[in-house]
This record gives structure tokens, sequence and C-alpha cells, in this order.
């Protein structure tokens, strides 16, 4: 630490405010210690560091489903948030049928000594499980409903809103929804845009079919729809569904967005390669870990826990895949 202060000029109780996130210090001396320690290849002794300032700067995280697209990107922006804040990430996953298992993974994580827990909570059920964690604990929930501590989202609901009334003001109709599995919180509070919206426009509501997120479930539910011959838009809960739904179409010989237009959901990045490029409501999973973070770091710092609920809104990305509701029915395929 000393060499650091030498080599910038300061004081070591200025490298030592740096080091704890500490404030009273300028940005430009902050980024001029950060760049003395990575020149010197300082690495500072978390241990000792913990003892004396009683918090590790780490943060345990636990993440379910972290190879879907969603939950890993929110893990993504986490992890970078909190990187930026000078925090360490402890991550631990668990499967989405995992609920019992919830208070010994904190248990595991609160061994290692963090300063609190952030736990991505897609699920219907997790909101039942953040009422029994620990008090002495600072916790937020991500990607959730609203519960019992401070949580962060995306506002999915307004993200399915955006999706059908883009589809509307284009002269369709009504608008087909492919729903996520019904346990996700995002897929219902999807389902529930895409139905208010309808509703509010005094359309009719058809039947919501059901996904799992795969691009094969995608497939078979858009087979059904383009057997049907009465979807001209569809809006799909996630983008590899909607992937899948074209891919249907295009081999029933639909053309896309000539005969059925299509929009998905998280913009994932092959989106703009799908054949069309594909309409979709993107998710900004840099804020939702900004956000997410500095609910967090409110209690590490003293804040009580509360239910203050925070959302990220979403983008609606126009592509090719959607357009002018057809002039001429589609005829029913065999």
């Amino acid at each position: 630490m000393a060499d650091v202060a030498r080599l910038v000029g300061v004081s070591e109780m200025t490298v030592s405010r740096v080091l704890n996130g500490r404030p009273r210090v300028s940005a430009e001396t902050r980024a001029r210690v950060i760049a003395a320690m990575s020149e010197l290849g300082y690495r500072p002794n978390t241990a000792a560091r913990a003892l004396v300032t009683g918090r590790s700067r780490t943060l345990g995280v636990v993440s379910f489903n972290a190879t879907l697209y969603g939950p890993a990107s929110t893990l993504s922006g986490i992890e970078q948030a909190a990187r930026e804040a000078g925090y360490f990430v402890s991550i631990a996953f668990m499967q989405p049928h995992g609920r019992g298992r919830v208070a010994e993974v904190i248990d595991h994580l609160k061994a290692q000594a963090i300063d609190g827990v952030i736990i991505s909570a897609p699920h219907a059920w997790t909101v039942k499980v953040l009422r029994h964690l620990p008090a002495d604990l600072p916790v937020v929930a991500i990607d959730g409903e609203p519960g019992p501590v401070p949580s962060a989202a995306v506002d999915q609901y307004v993200g399915a809103v955006k999706a059908t009334e883009h589809l509307l003001t284009l002269g369709h109709e009504t608008v087909h929804h492919v729903a996520g599995p019904s346990g996700w919180s995002s897929a219902r509070a999807r389902e529930q845009g895409w139905r208010d919206a309808l509703e509010r426009a005094g359309k009719v509501v058809p039947p919501a079919l059901r996904g799992d997120w795969s691009a094969g479930s995608g497939y078979e539910e858009g087979r059904r729809l383009a057997a049907s011959g009465n979807a001209s838009a569809i809006f799909a809960a996630n983008d590899h569904m909607a992937l899948g739904v074209l891919r249907a179409l295009q081999e029933t010989g639909a053309g896309v967005p000539g005969d059925v237009s299509v929009v998905g959901f998280d913009d994932v990045p092959e989106a703009t390669f799908f054949g069309p490029a594909l309409t979709t409501i993107r998710q900004d999973f840099g804020a939702l870990g900004q956000r997410g973070l500095a609910l967090l770091v409110e209690q590490i710092e003293g804040a009580s826990r509360s239910s203050r609920h925070v959302v990220v809104e979403p983008e609606l990305v126009v592509r090719d895949s959607s357009g002018p509701a057809s002039a001429s029915p589609r005829k029913k395929t065999s």
C-alpha cells in the first residue's frame, strides 16, 4: 500500500479509502490509485482488510437456470456492476426445483463472510422463500415479483404491452401468444400484459399457447398456429421460442412479415441474424444489475430491509419480422 501511495503521491489513508470504496476521494485520484495498483501488481489482502473494516467486499449471488439467456444475462449484469463497485462475487447455482435448498445455499455463502446476497428470483415460489431469510443478512431479489425484500426487475408487463400494441398499430385484428412456463414470474407478467393490451383495445383474446422457453416448443406451437390459418400476428414470450415459430411458418409456406408478423422478447445477440431479423423487446440487464447492487449496498451501509421494488423499462426494437396486416386472409395448412 505504501508503494502505491508513493507512486501516486497521496497518503496511505487515501489508498485505503479507494480500496474500501469510501467517499472523500475525487474520481481523478481514485482512477490514478487504481492505475498504480495495476502497474505495481498490487493485490490487497482481503482477509486482513475484512478484519479491519468488518467487510469482505464479497457478495453472494444465488442463480437459477443460468443456461437460459435471461438468467445468464442477469447474472452477467450483476457481476459487472459488482466489479465496477469494487466487490467480488461468489456464485451459487441452483436447479429450478431446488426451493428446499435455498437456506442451505445461503448458509454456505454466509460461511464465506459475504457482505450480502443477491437472489435471482424468476420463479413464483421464490417470494415465499424470501420471507424466511436471516433478518441480519442484507438481501436483494432480482428479476422477480415484488416481495418481502428489496427487489429490482425489468418491467415484463410493460414489455409485453409494447409488443402487443406494436402489432395492433400495424393493423392486425388480434395477436396470438406463445407463452412461457406458468411457474415463471416473467412468463406470467408477459402473458398478462399481452392479455390486458388486447382487452383495452377491444380485441378478441385468443387462447394462449404454452411453451417452455425453447426453440423446439416455439416450433411446435408455431405449427399449430400455422395450421389454423387465422394467425396474422404472433407474440412469443422469448426470442428462442420466436425462432421456433419462424421456422414453423417458413416450413408451412407463410411469409414473414407478409402473411404473419412475429415479435419476440429479450433481444438475444442472434436476433438480428434471424430470418428475417426479429422485432423484439430488449431488456437492459446492465441497468438491472446496477439497480439491484445499489439496493444491496444501501443495506450493507446500514439501511433497514424494506419491500422497495425498482423497475427497469424495456425497449421495443423494430426489425424485419413485423409489418402491416395482409389484406387477404391466409389459407389453412393441412
